[in-house]
């Protein structure tokens, strides 16, 4: 079985991520394409956590062989590690790539984390809860990974800190990732100085809930008829989700950067609300035409972030013109092209569209010809 919905909802997902991350190198980009500065949460901040909920509604189905009379085989085991370690080095190669030179990695300062370390380490995580644990122990580790991140950074003390100040270098994230990883390697960016990283290792632990979560919506719609009422349930789960999340808010603030535990139910309430319309409008009422740009780009997802980003990396680091006056390639066309004539937010967001434009024609090029870049 096949979800089309799901291709598509990924597809819309990577269309999201490369109007947020183009859009956002621009000074002026409408608030709904930027990340919330810290607590809160922005429509951009749904881009990530709907990756790894699409991660574990795929994992349903291609796993759902697996049983307690059907084992994994070592084989098993061995393709899951290497698509992670895969995810990891792609991860790696977009964090050195241009960091002094085209093709130079500073091994020294390199960051270790990102977004696609992310995602290696949720679905390596997750598989392995998914192959080895029943299914009530599966919603027993999600719960106790939300609650005792919850407590852990609410209540354990921080060195020089205290305990519960959830700052950037403050929280007690943070101070797990630096005993772990040399700060030469966190995130230097957005404030955070390599003294935590948003991608950091122990908020890895609730992400991993974000793929759990995507995996038990893909059992509970593998059981249901392709009817309107199994997209009514998607819904109905998905408000419930956005009240937990929103009420757990207000003692655990919902917070991407931090991925506390309130902002994985709140994400995965708008997830399970935009399956629910996907499932509804592509399975149940086959109205299908309008979706089909999405599915080209679901289909080859990683093979477009992975280059949209160097593509990003490429603009930003190039200059046209000599000096100190020289513009990033980005900025050039950014102001010339677009700002120009259609104001500076419009315009970041114009070239946005564009470049989702242009990765879509890559997307359906890449279709036509039958390539489908998987790790």
């Amino acid at each position: 079985m096949r979800l089309t919905s799901l291709d598509v909802f990924r597809g819309i997902t990577i269309a999201g991520m490369i109007l947020v991350n183009m859009a956002g190198v621009a000074d002026d980009v409408y608030p709904p394409l930027a990340h919330a500065d810290w607590h809160g949460c922005t429509p951009t901040d749904l881009v990530f956590p709907f990756f790894l909920f699409i991660v574990g509604v795929a994992m349903t189905f291609s796993l759902s062989k697996y049983t307690a009379e059907n084992k994994p085989t070592a084989a098993v085991y061995w393709r899951i590690f290497r698509r992670a370690a895969i995810l990891f080095a792609l991860g790696l190669l977009l964090n050195g790539f241009w960091n002094k030179g085209v093709w130079t990695f500073d091994f020294s300062s390199i960051r270790i984390m990102g977004v696609l370390q992310r995602i290696s380490l949720t679905y390596l995580l997750a598989s392995l809860a998914v192959l080895n644990l029943p299914r009530k122990g599966q919603w027993i580790l999600a719960a106790v990974l939300l609650i005792g991140y919850w407590l852990s950074m609410m209540y354990v003390t921080v060195p020089d800190y205290g305990a519960g100040i959830l700052t950037r270098e403050s929280n007690f994230g943070a101070y797990i990732d630096r005993l772990i990883i040399p700060q030469a390697h966190l995130y230097a960016g957005d404030g955070f100085k390599n003294m935590g990283d948003p991608e950091g290792l122990f908020s890895t632990i609730p992400a991993v809930v974000s793929v759990l979560a995507g995996y038990f919506t893909g059992q509970w719609i593998r059981k249901q008829p392709v009817q309107t009422r199994t997209s009514v349930g998607l819904a109905l789960f998905g408000i419930g989700c956005l009240i937990i999340g929103w009420a757990w808010g207000w003692v655990f603030p919902i917070n991407k950067k931090l991925w506390t535990s309130s902002y994985v139910i709140f994400a995965s309430g708008w997830a399970l609300l935009l399956l629910a319309a996907c499932y509804e409008l592509i399975e149940v009422r086959l109205i299908k035409r309008w979706s089909k740009p999405f599915e080209v780009m679901g289909l080859n997802a990683i093979a477009l972030f992975v280059a949209s980003v160097l593509l990003i990396k490429i603009l930003a680091k190039t200059k046209i013109g000599t000096g100190e006056t020289a513009l990033s390639t980005y900025n050039w066309i950014y102001q010339n092209i677009f700002a120009s004539w259609a104001g500076t937010f419009n315009g970041s967001l114009l070239f946005a569209l564009v470049t989702v434009l242009l990765w879509w024609a890559v997307a359906v090029f890449m279709y036509k010809q039958r390539w489908f870049l998987k790790v």
